[in-house]
């Protein structure tokens, strides 16, 4: 008995960090499970005139070159100077200035705030930086080739997609050096194919080389959840060392760890539910940086020698460009291990095929709160065996309990003999007194799981289930789930045997508080998941006390 005490104290202990957790992140604080501080606005500044390798990070003066002024934010773009372009999925603005990819709507989308507008991923503005760039640097004798601070002319044609392709082409010529950025946008699609063109117009051979870049500011995106925590920042790819991630306090303090030169992979700028990612030509070698351009300010990029050009001979270099939702099919077809960053925490190996049985179940029913629905029907079907025999047990606690009251009030105090005679009694009824605990073990890595499921899985955002929960990646807002969650919990501890320890019967009463706070503030669908598997439970252990009473009061023969 003091081994069944001991989980459940443990159990109920767990609860409490959890529910303290959330409460201080709700507060302001962080996580007492390490996860990052949220980055401020009066951030230190930091960062030259020009990034690593020659990457400008502010603006240029009159002959090309970074001004001497480290650039804490980018002005927002003039209107005057941007080219929007919209296909059915994406409407995409750029800037004439460096053909800066620096808003991007997300038309499939709709907005947290409006359900009639779509959702931003990238923009530019007074409050917050998020785009997307590109740039040739590697000049010599003070000159500067184009980069995403160089002026740009708008070449192309249709900024209205009617076919299925839309090209989307810029020009610029700086240093001798003329580059051609072609934008080419496929129909229904958020992969963007892109091409660069760099013609040497000097008498001499160049060495440039060609940068791919993701500038974000450090905040957490609008609307971010007080109660759990998701990553925002960089992350990179590579065969070699396979998925890294870097909080962007660590690229400040310049302690993030991630390989610095490959010849495969990808890098991106990961946020809640969506995602920017270049993915630079395969099987050519190129550099990784990671770096802070100023206040608040931050930029993960590749680098990649084009080796020489000769006078009046050109290099090309294409690379696939992805803006919009973590879609871990579109993802993995884009680019090997893209699909990791849905990040589905420690049990990821549970969590993934979670994720695949959901989506088939979902393309049966349609609708996915029927689909959490169905896979709880599914797990406890898997669980049955197990969680029958813990049943059976807790009914033979039951019906012994007379007979436990009454050895409790023959040893009194005497708690070693007590509970001699109490294993005793266990072993000849063949009671596992652990048994009333196992069904609820063998449930958390499955809840975790299935938590980080629905917290990451884009296809939960706003997808309705009945009634008024009409989004079962946020809580429910008349709470009404996670009080019949308390209730059946309630009820489920009703069917069981009374602890004969005066404690165990305090926090087996006080569980359903403390899972019932704690489920105010978890996605709906989670609450679903718990409510369903209640539900169940509470029928199969009916059933079995049912029948193993109906046994017991027959006549032996």
């Amino acid at each position: 008995m003091d081994i069944r005490r001991t989980i459940l104290l443990m159990i109920f202990a767990f609860s409490l960090l959890m529910l303290w957790s959330n409460w201080q992140i709700h507060q302001g604080g962080t996580s007492i499970f390490g996860g990052p501080a949220p980055q401020s606005q009066e951030s230190t500044a930091s960062g030259n005139a020009s990034g690593p390798a020659g990457v400008p990070s502010a603006p240029q003066n009159a002959s090309g070159t970074p001004a001497a002024t480290p650039m804490a934010q980018p002005p927002a773009p003039d209107p005057a100077e941007t080219i929007t372009v919209t296909t059915d999925v994406l409407r995409l603005h750029f800037d004439l200035n460096g053909a800066q990819l620096v808003g991007a709507d997300l038309l499939k989308y709709p907005s947290s705030d409006d359900k009639n507008e779509p959702f931003v991923l990238l923009e530019q503005g007074n409050l917050h930086t998020y785009v997307v760039q590109t740039g040739v640097v590697g000049a010599e004798d003070g000159s500067s080739f184009p980069t995403h601070l160089t002026r740009f002319e708008f070449v192309g044609g249709d900024t209205n997609m009617t076919g299925d392709t839309l090209p989307v082409q810029f020009v610029a010529e700086s240093g001798g050096v003329k580059v051609t950025k072609t934008f080419t946008l496929h129909k229904g699609s958020y992969a963007i194919d892109v091409d660069h063109q760099i013609e040497n117009l000097n008498d001499s051979p160049v060495n440039p080389s060609l940068y791919l870049q993701i500038t974000r500011d450090g905040e957490d995106p609008e609307n971010t959840s007080s109660f759990y925590h998701t990553f925002t920042g960089p992350a990179i790819y590579s065969e070699q060392d396979k998925f890294q991630k870097v909080s962007f306090s660590d690229i400040e303090k310049k302690k993030g760890d991630y390989i610095r030169q490959a010849s495969d992979g990808w890098f991106a700028m990961i946020q809640h539910y969506f995602v920017t990612a270049w993915v630079p030509p395969q099987g050519k070698e190129r550099s990784y940086e990671m770096a802070p351009l100023g206040q608040n300010l931050y930029a993960v990029r590749s680098i990649e020698p084009l080796g020489s050009i000769n006078a009046e001979q050109n290099a090309s270099l294409q690379a696939k460009l992805w803006v919009g939702p973590q879609d871990q099919d579109q993802l993995n077809e884009l680019a090997p291990g893209l699909g990791l960053v849905v990040d589905y925490g420690w049990l990821t190996i549970i969590a993934r095929p979670l994720f695949v049985l959901m989506t088939w179940i979902h393309d049966v029913i349609g609708n996915w709160g029927w689909t959490i629905v169905a896979l709880t029907i599914l797990i406890k079907l898997a669980f049955y065996p197990l969680s029958a025999a813990s049943y059976r047990s807790m009914a033979k606690m039951k019906l012994v309990a007379p007979r436990l009251q009454a050895l409790k009030e023959k040893y009194g105090d005497d708690r070693q003999k007590l509970n001699t005679a109490m294993m005793e009694m266990y072993r000849t009824e063949k009671i596992n007194p652990l048994g009333g605990c196992l069904p609820i073990l063998i449930q958390i890595p499955v809840f975790i799981s299935l938590y980080w499921v629905l917290l990451a899985s884009v296809e939960m955002r706003g997808a309705p289930w009945i009634l008024w929960v009409d989004d079962l990646s946020a809580r429910d807002p008349f709470f009404i789930l996670p009080a019949v969650m308390m209730a059946t919990m309630f009820l489920q501890i009703k069917l069981n045997p009374t602890p004969p320890d005066p404690m165990q019967a305090k926090v087996m009463m006080l569980m359903p508080l403390v899972f019932g706070g704690m489920m105010f503030f978890f996605p709906a669908g989670l609450v679903l998941y718990w409510c369903v598997n209640n539900i169940l439970s509470i029928a199969q252990q009916w059933y079995i006390t049912r029948k193993m009473n109906q046994s017991a009061n027959q006549p032996h023969r």
